[in-house]
Order: structure tokens, then sequence, then C-alpha cells
């Protein structure tokens, strides 16, 4: 890949991570390019851009969700690139090609790494393959409140549920006992399907009071990839992140650097290219680590790596799309 140089760059988004992108954007001296619904005419990230175009009514679906109106308003607008900031488009495959298809980059993942690390069930498949630890569970998403029982019954109880798209502690559901898990299993796919509009789920073991590891990622054009550290999300309520801590307490300086070293070489083994956040479970009483997922974009949470390192991770966004390679410190 050629380096080349943004002019203008439209974000797919709203609110704080918008603004947050169109601030990085503003340092490199890149013009920015908000969208913005009918709720978010007059809202902060539409006031700091340098242009903004309507792209519907105030339900995201007809919003900020529809992909022909935001490459519309992108080929409209005069966009190099899209930066799809967190959630919304982010993980959206066919967008990227369709984007890539108007000549237009996206600052984000390849297609592929997009579609082998954004479905959990995909992910796991990935890292068995790869001999990367993974937490006990099915073999692909659970067809039926059936099949869940007899998973279940063979790696034992506590289990849990999880949905195989999205994040945010959506679709999840830990059980217990064997009675639970067919409510517990109709819940947890009728929630997953009404927030990423995909109703599978599969099973993993219930690993109890964990530590919730997740590594900063960062892959470059030329297939390297580099580690930013650790964040520890261990405190949590109902599934959702409360507190991030960095660099996590819990871990010894060799598990720290087994975390690390696992998460480049998972990066690396599916030519990963941008901002990413491999996720772990850590045992402390036995010692062992077991991926569960990876988020194939940039997180809500990558401000509290930027604290640590220094490091402006959207910035690093930007120049890897750009085709700048990895260097020392990151970037050169």
């Amino acid at each position: 890949m050629k380096n080349k140089k943004f002019k203008k760059v439209l974000i797919a988004n709203r609110g704080e991570i918008a603004v947050r992108v169109a601030r990085t954007l503003r340092e490199l001296g890149i013009e920015t390019v908000a969208v913005y619904s009918d709720a978010d005419r007059r809202a902060p990230h539409v006031l700091v851009a340098d242009y903004a175009y309507r792209v519907g009514p105030a339900p995201a679906p007809e919003s900020y969700l529809k992909t022909d109106v935001i490459l519309d308003v992108a080929k409209r607008s005069g966009a190099d690139a899209i930066h799809p900031g967190y959630g919304f488009l982010s993980e959206n495959a066919s967008f990227v090609e369709a984007a890539a298809e108007a000549g237009i980059t996206f600052i984000g993942p390849s297609p592929n790494a997009m579609r082998v690390m954004g479905s959990k069930t995909g992910a796991r498949d990935a890292m068995i393959a790869a001999g990367v630890p993974v937490v006990p569970g099915s073999e692909g998403a659970i067809g039926d409140e059936e099949e869940a029982l007899k998973v279940a019954a063979d790696i034992g109880y506590p289990v849990m549920l999880k949905a195989s798209a999205g994040g945010g502690g959506k679709g999840m559901r830990l059980v217990h006992e064997a009675k639970d898990l067919a409510k517990a299993f109709r819940a947890a796919a009728s929630e997953a399907k009404n927030a990423f509009g995909d109703e599978t789920v599969y099973i993993e073991k219930a690993v109890i009071e964990p530590r919730h590891i997740e590594v900063q990622i960062l892959g470059g054009p030329d297939g390297r990839s580099v580690w930013l550290g650790e964040r520890e999300c261990s405190m949590q309520r109902r599934h959702q992140k409360v507190v991030e801590i960095a660099p996590s307490v819990a871990l010894d300086e060799t598990v720290r650097s087994e975390l690390c070293t696992a998460a480049v070489e998972l990066a690396q083994h599916i030519k990963y290219d941008n901002a990413g956040t491999m996720e772990f479970l850590y045992d402390m009483d036995s010692k062992k680590w077991y991926f569960i997922e990876m988020n194939p974009r940039i997180q809500v949470e990558h401000t509290v790596t930027e604290v640590v390192t220094g490091i402006d991770l959207v910035r690093a966004q930007i120049q890897v799309a750009q085709g700048q390679k990895l260097h020392g410190d990151v970037m050169q």
C-alpha cells in the first residue's frame, strides 16, 4: 500500500466519539464531514465539523445505519475516507466493501478480518485453529434449546450464554442449573436479535470471578502488529464494564507477557490491520487464561490506553489507513 494523505474524512457516527475523531483530524489538518439525524441537527459533533449533512430521521436504522445514504454523502462531500467510530457501521464488512468500490478508504480493519473476528463464534474457531486456549463451550452457534441443554450437560454448570454478534453485555445470561437454561436461551436470543439483528447464541463454561483483561493491539498495513498494554475491566454490572484499570494489578510479568504476545500473534495470524482489542479471561486460582473475543474496532475505553501510553489511537488509525508502517514508537 502506497502512502496517501487524506484531505477530507467523513465521520459516520455521533456524540462523543465523533467529536473525539474530529479533534484528531483537525490536528492533522484534515477537513471533517459530520452526518446527523433530525434529532442531532445542533449536536456538538455537528457544530465542530467543517461540513455537516442530514442523513435522516432520529431512529438510527433510518439515519446513521443507512449505508447507502452515508456513502452518498461521502461521495457528494468529496471525502477521501470514512471513520466509523464505534458502534453503528464500525463492524459492517459489507459497508467497508461498498466504500472501497466507491474509492473511499475505511479507517478500520479489512472486511476479511472484520468477518473473522466480528463474530464471537468465528473468532473462537480461528483461535482454536491457531492453538490458542479458549473457554470450553459449543462448537459454533446453538441451534435450539435441546442442543443448549446437551452442550451445557457436557461441559457442566454454571454456563454462560452469549450472543454471537455485538457486545456491551447484550445477549448474555449466566445459568447455574438446567431448569433455568431454556428460559435463559430464549431471553438471550431475543435480546441479541433486538440489539444486533442476529439471534444466534453460543455457550461457554462460566469462569467464576475471573479477571477480564483486554489487550490493545494495532496492526500495520505490512502485516506487523504491536501491543499497547492491557486494560482490566473486571468490575462490571450486568456484564457491562464500570471501571477500567491500566495496567492490570492481577497480572504478574510472566502472564502479562503471555497474554500480550498471544494477542500480537493472533493479530498477525489473521493479518489484522488497524486498532483492535483482544479480550481474555484470567483465572487467578488456576493461573490459566482464555481468549474470549475480539473487538475489531476502536473501543469506548481506548482513552484509558491513550492516557497510559501517551499514544493517540485515533491518529494511529488514520496513519495506518493512509499506508504508514508501524515503527518502534508505533508510527514512523
